[in-house]
């Protein structure tokens, strides 16, 4: 398994981190497998989307902060962050990527992303690659 972290200047923001992701790939020595890309903490995500127009990162952020607002009647969550935990169940703390050639599969646009919904913060992903 591969460890690295990922630093964070907002609240709510998305970190590319495709490279980490081909770096942990390539430390593995694995060809062709799989590869779980995992973060451990509660109020923050990992998904695939595009990389190539950083717009629908800004749309993403825009609509998670629409359909989950910060401040909602009813949240009982004692250190305010219940918004951050919602957000997060969303989009789900892991993805499986397919490797081959010792690469990531990703679609032409497709990046590997880091969701910060409770930051600023420094925050720690795991990669695991299996295969041969």
């Amino acid at each position: 398994m591969q460890t690295f972290t990922v630093t964070t200047g907002e609240r709510n923001e998305m970190v590319e981190i495709t490279d980490e992701v081909r770096g942990a790939i390539g430390a593995s020595g694995v060809r062709e497998g799989i590869c779980v890309v995992y973060c451990p903490h509660t109020t923050g995500a990992i998904t695939v989307n595009e990389n190539a127009d950083p717009d629908v990162v800004h749309d993403l952020m825009l609509w998670y902060n629409r359909v989950v607002p910060k401040q909602q009647a009813g949240f009982r969550h004692g250190e305010g962050n219940s918004d951050s935990h919602i957000k997060t169940t969303l989009v789900g703390p892991s993805v499986t990527l397919i490797v081959a050639d010792g690469q990531p599969v990703l679609g032409r646009w497709q990046g590997v992303f880091f969701c910060e919904f409770d930051g600023p913060r420094s925050r720690t992903v795991h990669v695991q690659v299996v295969g041969g």
